[in-house]
């Protein structure tokens, strides 16, 4: 079976999905590129995470045509590959329906920096602009919109994508990212938050190349 170990990534991230609230049942999608190769390992539409083996995970080209895999790709697979083709740092994709993530995207609002963990994403978390899913247009909003500068975009009336060096990474930046966003609500529900300026978040973002950096940093196979 190719790229086995990625295959594995994708399933145990998408239980871990699931596992910390950031969707439920199918929703969202999640993949692993394998440079060297030149192939991607992507959730396949449909598929329960709950039953999910690495066999049934679909490897794709990075043109998007199917090399190994009884299922069909994610129907977003064309933001992933948009991503992998923009960022070639990026080793994972991961895209979330969370609650305060998605009810932000809903509302049309991006994420700015109301608290310092929004840095794994950048300086904010901005809002890319409506598309139905699986759409080029989609996918190329995605990717324009998370540009080379963040780690994070909410998709407006949809929800998350997150990137990382690695599944991990990924996962972890959702994580941290709904985190922010439920303060974030919650901070606008009492009154009117308090944000920390550009240049307190660049301080922010530099220390983080130095914390946790097997967590953090990007370096994909």
């Amino acid at each position: 079976m190719l790229l086995e170990e990625e295959r594995r990534a994708v399933v145990e991230g998408g239980n871990a999905m699931v596992r910390a609230g950031l969707t439920a049942g199918t929703g969202g999608n999640l993949s692993r590129i394998c440079r060297r190769q030149r192939l991607i390992a992507i959730s396949p539409s449909g598929l329960d995470y709950g039953v999910m083996q690495p066999e049934d995970v679909t490897l794709v080209d990075l043109d998007g045509r199917t090399v190994e895999g009884a299922y069909k790709p994610s129907s977003e697979l064309g933001f992933h590959l948009a991503i992998y083709h923009r960022r070639p740092e990026v080793g994972a994709v991961v895209h979330t329906h969370s609650v305060y993530a998605t009810t932000l995207a809903c509302l049309g609002w991006e994420l700015p920096a109301v608290h310092y963990l929004v840095g794994f994403a950048g300086r904010k978390v901005p809002l890319a602009s409506y598309a139905t899913f699986g759409t080029d247009e989609l996918a190329a909003s995605v990717a324009t919109t998370l540009g080379s500068q963040f780690n994070a975009v909410l998709l407006a009336n949809h929800g998350l994508v997150a990137v990382g060096g690695d599944m991990h990474a990924a996962l972890n930046t959702a994580e941290e990212v709904e985190f922010v966003a439920r303060i974030y609500y919650q901070a606008k529900c009492a009154g009117s938050p308090v944000l920390l300026s550009d240049g307190e978040m660049d301080v922010v973002i530099e220390k983080f190349k130095t914390y946790g950096r097997a967590r953090t940093g990007m370096d994909p196979e």
